[in-house]
C-alpha cells in the first residue's frame, strides 16, 4: 500500500468536458477561459478572476499589477513555497520575510510591522496549509499606506474568514490549480480582486503585454490591429484546463467537506498522543480551515528524520511543508539571509511533517496512517 500525502480526484465527467473542449474549434484563448473565470469569481464573490497557467505566473501577475519594481520590498513569510517570494525577485524587488505566528502557522502581523518600511510595495501573507490568515489585522496595520495586499491562497480554496469566503478580503488573492491542491487544472493559477484597474492588468501581464481593445490602442490601423503595451509573458491557461477547472469546481464543496472530515477524524485520533501537535484551527465559528495539508508537529524529543522514512517505508509517504525560503541557498546569497533567522519559523520546519490527506482517501487507508502514527510514536 502506497498512500501519497495528497493527490486530485478526476472522475467520468471531467474526462468529458475535456474531450468536449478536444472536439471543438477552441484549445486555447477560447470561450471555456471566460466561463471559468466567471464561474471562479462567483464562487468567491469576487468581482473579477484572471486565470493563469500556474499559480506561480499569476503572482507574477499580481507583482506587474501593483507595479512592483527595482529597489522596492515585498514582505512575506519564511514558512511558504519558493514562489511567494520568488514572484517579487522577478520583479527586481525585495523579499522580505517576517516570523510567523506559532499559533496559526501563518505570518505575525506584529513581526510584519516591524519590517514595513518606505521601499515596502506589497504585503504578500500565506494561507498556510488552509488556514486563514489573520488579514484584518494586517489591513488594520496598513490602513494609513497605499500598500498592497496580496494574498497567496494557494492552500485555501473555500476557506471563509469571518462569514467570508477569501478572494476578496486581499486587493488581490492568489489560488493554485495544481493536482494536489483542493480543485485541479493540471497545472493553474488565477487571481480574484474587486479592482478593475488590477483586473486590466493582470489580464495584459498574461498576454505578452498586448492588447486588441479597440477602446485602449493608442492608435487603430485596422481590425487586425493589436499592441504590446507593456512587457508581459506568455502565462495563458488553455481551453482545455479550464474545462477541467470548471467541471472540478462543481464538486469543489464536496472535496472541502471531506478534507474537514479527514482532519477532523486526525484530530482525534491524535488527541491523546503528547508526542504529536495537531494544526491549529480558527478560534472564531464564522472562520473555516480547509486543509490543504495535515501538517503534525513532533515533540522535540523526537527524530523527525527517523520517523519520516520508517513512514515512508510503511507506504505512507508523507512530506514536510516548508523548507523555510531564508534556508535556501539562493536567498542566502542573494540576500543574506541566516539559518538562525526566524526563530517560530524554524522550530516549525525543524518538527513539521505533513500526512496523507486528500479527498479521494478511504477510511481504511486514513485507519492505517493512524495506526502506524500511533504506533511508530507514543
Amino acid at each position: 500500500m502506497k498512500i501519497p500525502y495528497g493527490s486530485q480526484w478526476i472522475d467520468e465527467d471531467d474526462i468529458q468536458a475535456v474531450i468536449k473542449v478536444l472536439k471543438g474549434d477552441w484549445l486555447t484563448q477560447g470561450p471555456t477561459i471566460d466561463a471559468f473565470e466567471k464561474a471562479f469569481a462567483q464562487y468567491v464573490d469576487a468581482q473579477y478572476a484572471v486565470a493563469f497557467n500556474s499559480g506561480t505566473s499569476a503572482l507574477h501577475g499580481a507583482m506587474f499589477a501593483a507595479d512592483v519594481t527595482k529597489g522596492d520590498e515585498i514582505i512575506t513569510s519564511p514558512i511558504t513555497f519558493a514562489a511567494s517570494a520568488n514572484c517579487g525577485v522577478y520583479m527586481g524587488a525585495k523579499p522580505v520575510l517576517s516570523d510567523i505566528d506559532p499559533d496559526t502557522y501563518c505570518i505575525n502581523p506584529e513581526e510584519m510591522k516591524k519590517n514595513i518600511t518606505k521601499k515596502t510595495k506589497v504585503i504578500l501573507p500565506v494561507d498556510l496549509a488552509g488556514y486563514p490568515v489573520d488579514i484584518n489585522t494586517i489591513k488594520e496595520t496598513i490602513k494609513d499606506t497605499d500598500l498592497v495586499i496580496v494574498e497567496d491562497a494557494a492552500h485555501a480554496l473555500g476557506a471563509i474568514r469571518k462569514g467570508q469566503k477569501i478572494g476578496t478580503q486581499a486587493d488581490m488573492t492568489m489560488f493554485s490549480f495544481h493536482p494536489v491542491k483542493h480543485i485541479t487544472t493540471a497545472e493553474g493559477g488565477m487571481i480574484t480582486t474587486n479592482n478593475k484597474v488590477y483586473y486590466e492588468k493582470l489580464r495584459l501581464f498574461r498576454s505578452h503585454g498586448i492588447t486588441k481593445d479597440a477602446d485602449k490602442l493608442i492608435k487603430n490601423e485596422g481590425p487586425w490591429y493589436y499592441e504590446m503595451q507593456a512587457l508581459g509573458y506568455n502565462f495563458r491557461i488553455t481551453d482545455m484546463q479550464c474545462a477541467l477547472g470548471l467541471s472540478q469546481l462543481k464538486k469543489a464543496d464536496e472535496f472541502i467537506n471531506r478534507r474537514i472530515q479527514l482532519a477532523t477524524r486526525y484530530d482525534e485520533a491524535f488527541k491523546d498522543n503528547p508526542l504529536i501537535q495537531t494544526p491549529p484551527r480558527p478560534k472564531k465559528h464564522d472562520s473555516r480551515h480547509v486543509f490543504h495539508i495535515y501538517p503534525i508537529l513532533l515533540d522535540k524529543s523526537l527524530n523527525r528524520k527517523e520517523i519520516f522514512i520508517k513512514l515512508r517505508e510503511k507506504g505512507i509517504l508523507c512530506q514536510v511543508h516548508y523548507i523555510p525560503i531564508h534556508h535556501q541557498p539562493y536567498y542566502q546569497k542573494q540576500f543574506n539571509y541566516k539559518l538562525n533567522q526566524f526563530p517560530k519559523a524554524n522550530e516549525y520546519y525543524q518538527r513539521e511533517i505533513t500526512i496523507p490527506l486528500f479527498p479521494k482517501m478511504t477510511d481504511d487507508q486514513q485507519t492505517y496512517v493512524i495506526e502506524n502514527i500511533n504506533n511508530l510514536i507514543n
